[in-house]
């Protein structure tokens, strides 16, 4: 009878799986960016004492990098389940708990009204949104990559990831539309909560279409193989050392170069360079456009071979470090070609890097591998990439923040070099 029924379970329909795997990332990210925007624009003068703004900033920051400090933690606690029970259950778990947090987030008072319990509960919360985008992420890549035909699964791969340009140009989009249409006045005192309870909205469509998709053939067959473990975390950390720092590497670049075009150069770009902030929001949505045009383009020339695509957009990435300052430096139109060249690059590493991370661990252990390297590494290269910037920048000049990114990439080329070519191999 289990027989029987199983076979008569419907199969994923391939646009059935990439919308399901796009839409969740994007929600995720939405959700994600729009406290990375609060945290430039709100966060400092509303969550905490008053002080000079550079300290201000400092400590929201600070709560911005608790997310990623969540993320392991996310990732083994929702890889757990996604090895051992499945990842359609674990994925609407994940969801649901970035969802809880980010509306939270849009009805806690300021400090004006409760005081130090006010950027205690926002790192609360902010703990809340990394605890589910560590679960999110390594799902919807598995949702996609586990469901890929023979030759796809980069092209498959690359529609979570796709997520993420989605994402911040709703959430740049929205923040843009409040600027527009209210004071900043009105702004600072309500309009930035719209997002955070809007959210919600989405968080209910992402948990429709999630529910409608069923289990990977692969995890199925692991399934009925019986080749879970008993504790996939202990698993990785004990059997598969040496793909999870590989993995931490490669994503290391990635993420320094997506949060300094993101976070640190808006902070830097509104404060110290006098850029007007709808300005240069509208230069990031502009940026964002070339991040989400390069990601196919990559994953696509990763079906011919996932290292050398890596290996010469990891290159490219050190060299833009040294770019970097004097473009960022020479007005609007500079960094606006910052930002342009930067996302671009940042699409173009972003595309294969989910399905090459996913393809370095087994089925058995996949979920979790994949999110705990792609966790650590932000960690390592996100969550300290504004504060280490921004000191770097205030103490020897912006130059050195283009350094910081170089150094990144040459970690990833060091973590590429420890993996072998991974497009031709089945996924076990």
């Amino acid at each position: 009878m289990h027989e029987a029924q199983s076979a008569a379970r419907p199969v994923n329909r391939p646009a059935q799986v990439l919308f399901a795997s796009l839409i969740g990332t994007a929600i995720e990210f939405f959700d994600f960016y729009i406290y990375a925007t609060a945290a430039v624009l709100v966060f400092p003068t509303l969550f905490f004492p008053k002080s000079d703004p550079a300290t201000q900033t400092l400590l929201s920051f600070a709560t911005f990098g608790v997310a990623f400090i969540a993320r392991p933690i996310g990732s083994a606690l929702f890889g757990h389940f996604g090895d051992r029970v499945g990842r359609k259950v674990t994925l609407v778990l994940a969801l649901g708990t970035m969802g809880l947090s980010t509306v939270l987030i849009g009805v806690l008072p300021g400090y004006a009204t409760i005081g130090l319990a006010a950027p205690l509960l926002l790192a609360l919360f902010r703990f809340g949104q990394g605890l589910g985008l560590g679960g999110e992420w390594g799902g919807a890549v598995l949702l996609a990559v586990e469901n890929a035909p023979p030759g796809k699964r980069a092209w498959y791969g690359m529609f979570p990831q796709l997520g993420a340009p989605v994402g911040f140009a709703l959430s740049g989009a929205v923040f843009l539309l409040l600027s527009h249409s209210m004071p900043n006045a009105t702004f600072l005192a309500w309009g930035w909560r719209l997002p955070f309870l809007a959210s919600a909205i989405l968080v209910l469509l992402g948990l429709y279409v999630r529910q409608t998709i069923t289990e990977t053939p692969a995890f199925n067959k692991a399934l009925a193989q019986h080749e879970q473990v008993e504790v996939p975390f202990f698993s990785v950390i004990r059997s598969h050392t040496r793909p999870l720092l590989a993995g931490v590497l490669i994503a290391l670049a990635t993420f320094v170069l997506f949060y300094l075009m993101i976070v640190f150069s808006l902070s830097w770009g509104t404060t110290a360079l006098h850029i007007p902030r709808e300005t240069f929001l509208l230069l990031q949505l502009l940026g964002v456009a070339f991040f989400a045009g390069t990601i196919p383009i990559s994953a696509r020339l990763a079906e011919r071979g996932r290292r050398p695509v890596m290996f010469a957009i990891t290159v490219a990435i050190g060299i833009f470090g040294f770019a970097l300052a004097p473009l960022f430096q020479h007005g609007t139109g500079g960094a606006a070609a910052m930002l342009m060249i930067g996302l671009a690059l940042m699409g173009l590493t972003y595309g294969p890097l989910g399905t090459v991370i996913s393809e370095l661990f087994p089925t058995a252990v996949r979920y979790t591998g994949a999110s705990l390297a792609f966790s650590l590494a932000g960690i390592l290269g996100a969550s300290l990439a504004p504060y280490i910037a921004t000191s770097l920048a205030h103490r020897y000049g912006l130059q050195s923040v283009g350094w910081y990114l170089t150094t990144s990439a040459v970690l990833t080329l060091v973590g590429l070099a420890m993996v072998p070519e991974t497009g031709s191999i089945a996924l076990e």
